[in-house]
């Protein structure tokens, strides 16, 4: 196996990992741009004050975007929401449910409504952002030097311009780089925070704020929580599989012993994903309607360590991982296939029993992952609250963190693979050419 050193001497792998270290340079740049009329001092007063607030978690998912007012302030999320909203229809409009089925261009014309989707959220969440900045101010200063129909026209259109150019880059990545665009994106938001609330830890234990002990055990539950999400990520149940012998001319196939492997934690960090985009839409309209008794009364119990929180996170990501799962693995499939090709699960007749029994061994492994993810994404933020951790320890971003590091990792060993058995194959010809 090539190690790093392989990586770069593959001139098409090279190429796709600098094209996504661009791509993700170019975000993180734009995530530091204000939007234009913004005081940029009353701006960062104002996000003072609110500090420890919604607006930390809200601003996980935006790379730090939102607390800046960027021009990249709505982040993904208009493009993960309207990703839930296509999964979801695509199980009860046959029309949708048919273009799933149309191979390639189906899969482009379903994408292309997922865009126009996106656009539709992003407009309708620029207005409300927009409207939420002109009511902002920090001693008495505005953070809008000049509000006006103006200001929101112009606000409007750059966030909605920017959400649609972030969906670009996340397929520019998908199509052209290296692992999922949308979720390297969000990864390069959590990471690129990390810095600072290392720095703030260290100022915090120099200062006594906080004890060296209350440090090295968060540090010690990091560890294991991170240690505990790769074996769980990489954790399969492994169904032993059959082919028996059959006679095709003059040749022999089958008679080998195989396995149908199935993924502890199928859905990975989609099901987290899409369990905190469909939980930041009330906190979201609490933020654009302060007034709206019902929003406000959505966001006080919707906090992040309140127990409505956790209960209303939890089935969400328990209803994602079984619902991800469903759409991408079909147990009929899988059986059809095996009876066709002449492979049978020792003990379990082909046909419907195999299905059936492979139905129930991945409802069992889907709960147990999706318990684990449950515990993962919960707990550390009741132990934020018992030591005072000074940033957001939240499992969610360290599930996300290393789940798309596993899956990008994953991808660049199977490029590496694929050239290395191509080097071979091209080896084998000319030794073939050579002899002849």
């Amino acid at each position: 196996m090539r190690g790093v050193d392989g990586i770069f001497k593959i001139q098409e792998l090279k190429k796709k990992l600098l094209f996504t270290l661009g791509v993700l340079a170019v975000y993180r740049v734009g995530t530091a741009i204000p939007v234009p009329g913004i005081d940029v001092v009353a701006l960062r007063a104002f996000f003072e004050a609110q500090a420890g607030s919604l607006l930390g978690f809200l601003d996980m998912f935006s790379g730090g975007a939102l607390m800046r007012l960027s021009i990249f302030a709505l982040g993904i999320m208009p493009y993960i929401n309207a990703s839930i909203i296509m999964s979801l229809l695509r199980t009860t409009i046959p029309y949708l449910e048919k273009l799933q089925k149309e191979g390639e261009a189906g899969r482009k014309k379903l994408t292309q409504i997922t865009r126009y989707f996106g656009v539709a959220i992003a407009v309708v969440q620029a207005v409300g952002l927009t409207f939420w900045m002109q009511a902002m101010e920090a001693g008495g200063i505005r953070v809008v030097q000049e509000p006006g129909f103006r200001f929101q026209a112009l606000t409007v259109i750059t966030l909605t311009a920017g959400a649609v150019f972030i969906m670009w880059l996340g397929e520019q990545v998908t199509e052209h780089g290296v692992g999922n665009g949308i979720s390297l994106l969000i990864f390069a938001g959590i990471v690129a925070r990390m810095p600072a609330g290392i720095n703030n830890v260290i100022r915090m234990i120099r200062v006594e704020e906080l004890s060296l002990f209350a440090a090295l055990f968060l540090l010690g539950i990091m560890l294991a929580i991170t240690a505990g999400v790769v074996f769980v990520e990489q954790g399969q149940r492994k169904i032993p599989v059959q082919y028996a012998k059959r006679v095709v001319g003059r040749k022999m196939y089958g008679g080998q012993t195989s396995y149908l492997p199935i993924k502890v934690d199928q859905s990975g960090v989609i099901a987290v994903i899409f369990a905190m985009a469909i939980l930041l839409v009330p906190m979201q309209l609490s933020q654009f309607f302060p007034d709206a008794e019902l929003f406000v009364t959505f966001e006080r119990n919707l906090r992040p360590g309140t127990w409505v929180h956790s209960l209303v996170y939890s089935a969400l990501i328990i209803f994602f991982c079984f619902f991800y799962t469903a759409i991408t693995f079909n147990p009929r499939d899988i059986a059809e296939n095996m009876k066709k090709w002449g492979g049978f699960i020792p003990g379990i007749r082909p046909g419907k029993p195999t299905a059936d029994f492979i139905d129930r061994v991945l409802t069992r492994v889907t709960f147990v992952g999706a318990i684990f993810v449950v515990v993962v994404a919960i707990m550390p933020s009741y132990f934020e609250r018992l030591f005072q951790a000074p940033f957001y320890f939240g499992g969610t971003a360290l599930l996300i963190v290393v789940g798309v590091a596993l899956d990008t990792m994953a991808q660049l060993e199977s490029h590496l693979i694929m050239r290395q058995y191509e080097g071979f194959m091209k080896k084998g010809r000319l030794k073939g050419r050579y002899y002849r």
